[in-house]
C-alpha cells in the first residue's frame, strides 16, 4: 500500500470512489464542474498495485474564531473501496491529512462524521450543535408591528447586504464559515430564496433562507443581528400562515427565538453537528485570545495522531511558553503541576463547547482544582456554531 496525493489525472477515479461509497450518481452534464471543483482540493489516497483503494479530501477555508479569520483544513469524501476497509488505511490517510495541513498552516480542521465515535479516536470532537424548531400552523401569532421591511431575494438577485449580515452575525461565534460569493451561489441557495430584513434607515438586520412547498415553510438559516429583526423576520413567518400547515427552523442552540414567542412551548430538536480539531497546538494558542489577568496554568497535552502538539504549554500574562522533548538535546521541563489533557479535551475548550469545569466533572482532564479555576478564567464564554456542510 501507497500513500500519495492524486493528481488531475486521477480525479476519474476519485469520483468513481464516492460514487460507490456514499451512492450516488453524478449526472453526466455535471461531470466537468465537479472536476474543476476538485482543483481545490488536496485528496490523498491508498493505492494497492497502482488502484485506489482509499481516500481522503482536505478543502481550504477560513473560519472565524475569536473575532479573526483562521486558516481551516476540512476534511471531506473519507471512502474506502469494502475489499479494502478494517485494514487501517483511513488511519494512514488521516495521519498523512494531518501532516498536509500543517504544512499548510490551517491551525485547525472541521469535518462532517458520519460516526462521532470513529472520529473521535483521530482528535477531532463535537463543537457545536444545531437546534430544530418546529412550528405548527395554530402557533404562528404575530408579534408586535416592527417599524422595518421585508425584501426577498433569489440567487439570480443575491444582495450583498446578506453578506454583510452573516459576517457580523459570524463574529460573534466561534467556528463559522467565511464565505465568498461562489461558495453563497453554489453552495447555499440551492432552490431556496432569501428574505432580509431592513430597518428604517435602510441598514439589513437579518435574513431567513427558507423554501416553501408541500405546505411546510423550511428555513435553513436564521440569522438576526437584534431582535427587531428577529421579530421582524418572525411576523414574515407568520405570513404564510395560509400556506403552510408547519414551519421548521434550523438555528443555533444559541438563539433565543422561541422565548418571544406567544407560545415558546414549541417542538425543539437539538442534535451535535459538526466536528473540529486542533492541527497545530502551539500556534494554536498562540494565535488564541485568551482572558486577561495575573494567573498561569501549565497544559500539558497528548496527541496521539499529531505528535509535534505533545508537551507542556504555559498559559497566561498574555503569553504562551512552550515545552517540549526536543530529540537529541536536553530542554527545560516544566513542573509537574498543570491541567492534563488530550486534543479532543482542548479542542472542545477552544472552542467554547464545553468549560474546564465540565470536562473535569466528567474526568477528560486532570488538574488539582484551583488550577482549573484559573483555565476557567483564561477561557472566554464563547459560542459555537456552524451552518455549512462539506
Amino acid at each position: 500500500m501507497e500513500i500519495k496525493e492524486l493528481t488531475e489525472k486521477d480525479y476519474t477515479e476519485s469520483m468513481k470512489l464516492s460514487m460507490y461509497a456514499f451512492q450516488y450518481k453524478i449526472p453526466e452534464d455535471s461531470i466537468a464542474s465537479r472536476l474543476e471543483m476538485l482543483k481545490r482540493h488536496t485528496i490523498i489516497g491508498a493505492w494497492e498495485n497502482d488502484n485506489l483503494a482509499a481516500k481522503l479530501h482536505i478543502i481550504p477555508f477560513h473560519i472565524y474564531l475569536n473575532d479573526q479569520e483562521w486558516k481551516m483544513g476540512g476534511v471531506a469524501g473519507v471512502a474506502t473501496y469494502p475489499e479494502f476497509r478494517r485494514n487501517g488505511y483511513v488511519k494512514r490517510l488521516i495521519r498523512e491529512a494531518l501532516e498536509t495541513m500543517r504544512k499548510e498552516e490551517q491551525i485547525v480542521s472541521l469535518l462532517h462524521p458520519f460516526n462521532i465515535g470513529f472520529y473521535r479516536k483521530f482528535g477531532w470532537d463535537i463543537f457545536t450543535e444545531n437546534k430544530m424548531i418546529l412550528i405548527e400552523k395554530k402557533d404562528l401569532k404575530f408579534l408586535k408591528d416592527q417599524p422595518g421591511s421585508i425584501i426577498r431575494f433569489q440567487k439570480e438577485s443575491h444582495n450583498p447586504d446578506i453578506e454583510t449580515v452573516y459576517a457580523q452575525f459570524s463574529k460573534n461565534y466561534i467556528g463559522m464559515l467565511v464565505r465568498d460569493l461562489t461558495w453563497w451561489k453554489n453552495n447555499i441557495y440551492d432552490d431556496s430564496q432569501a428574505a432580509v430584513y431592513y430597518d428604517n434607515s435602510g441598514e439589513a438586520k437579518g435574513y431567513i433562507l427558507f423554501e416553501v412547498k408541500e405546505r411546510k415553510m423550511d428555513i435553513q438559516e436564521f440569522i438576526t443581528l437584534d431582535n427587531e429583526a428577529r421579530a421582524g423576520l418572525w411576523n414574515f413567518i407568520c405570513q404564510h400562515d395560509s400556506m403552510v400547515d408547519q414551519v421548521s427552523i434550523l438555528t443555533s442552540n444559541h438563539e433565543v427565538l422561541p422565548f418571544i414567542l406567544p407560545q415558546p412551548k414549541v417542538k425543539t430538536e437539538v442534535t451535535p453537528y459538526f466536528m473540529a480539531r486542533i492541527v497545530d497546538a502551539e500556534q494554536c494558542l498562540q494565535k488564541y485570545k485568551f482572558n486577561d489577568g495575573n494567573g498561569k496554568v501549565f497544559i500539558h497535552l497528548e496527541d496521539e495522531y499529531a505528535p509535534w502538539n505533545n508537551g507542556s504549554y504555559l498559559i497566561g500574562s498574555g503569553e504562551v511558553k512552550v515545552f517540549k522533548e526536543k530529540q537529541g538535546s536536553s530542554c527545560i521541563q516544566p513542573p509537574q503541576r498543570g491541567v492534563r489533557m488530550d486534543v479532543n479535551s482542548l479542542t472542545a475548550l477552544l472552542f467554547g463547547y464545553k468549560r474546564p469545569m465540565e470536562l473535569l466533572e466528567l474526568g477528560y482532564i486532570n488538574g488539582s482544582e484551583s488550577e482549573i479555576a484559573a483555565l476557567e478564567k483564561l477561557f472566554p464564554h464563547s459560542k459555537p456554531f456552524f451552518y455549512d456542510f462539506f
